[in-house]
């Protein structure tokens, strides 16, 4: 099942140059980095990476949908952080996939609350909206 706004409120554009060894930027040029394959593949690891570009932007997203269904239901998630752990590696027809791993810390409210408040932000993050039954998404509360 395909999930498409009705309406585009906002479209970022970034170009990529030399793929996983080159540089990436937008077109406002709020963001230029450069890329390279981590050590662990064999790169120089001296840039950035995709996997932690895009860990960047599910944990900053997560956050905002954690601050969505918290108004909803009244709850302090204040001094709250999440963080994305994504994974690279090779699928068994021998192409690459990705995981990724939630990880939410909310002091606020009972482990419980948090728990709850993790699972409903799951269900309106638009990143976990566009991975659901394409990439393995694990969600943890600490």
């Amino acid at each position: 099942m395909s999930v498409q706004p009705v309406e585009v409120a906002y479209t970022a554009v970034a170009t990529a140059e030399n793929g996983r060894d080159g540089r990436v930027a937008t077109d406002d040029g709020k963001l230029e980095v450069t890329v390279n394959p981590p050590r662990e593949m064999g790169g120089s690891g001296a840039g950035t990476n995709p996997e932690q570009l895009f860990a960047a932007g599910y944990s900053a997203c997560f956050q905002s949908a954690l601050g969505v269904v918290a108004r909803r239901e009244k709850a302090d998630i204040s001094g709250s952080t999440v963080t994305a752990r994504v994974g690279l590696g090779k699928t068994p027809d021998g192409g690459f996939g990705l995981t990724v791993e939630i990880s939410a810390h909310i002091p606020n409210v009972t482990a419980d609350a948090a728990r709850d408040l993790v699972e409903k932000a799951h269900q309106v993050c638009p990143y976990s909206r566009a991975t659901r039954g394409n990439i393995e998404v694990s969600l943890a509360v600490h």
